[in-house]
């Protein structure tokens, strides 16, 4: 799985680096983004809705984001 370390990025710096990486997915890989900002959360809930995305806070402001293609 590929992971992408977002800390500190604000929009739109987490969905270019994303962009890089969607093309490389092949179907049921999942990219894992690491971010801490809700601006960040809320951009690929709606970018990426042709993919399977798993939201979790895992701490208070901290989010693991994980996009499978499907």
């Amino acid at each position: 799985m590929k992971k992408i370390n977002c800390f500190g990025d604000i929009c739109p710096v987490p969905v270019l680096r994303i962009n890089e990486e969607i093309p490389k997915l092949k179907k049921g890989e999942t990219i894992e983004v690491v971010c801490d900002h809700s601006c960040v959360v809320e951009s690929i809930k709606h970018q990426y809705k042709n993919y399977t995305v798993d939201i979790d806070e895992v701490l208070n402001g901290v989010w693991e984001i994980r996009i499978t293609k499907n």
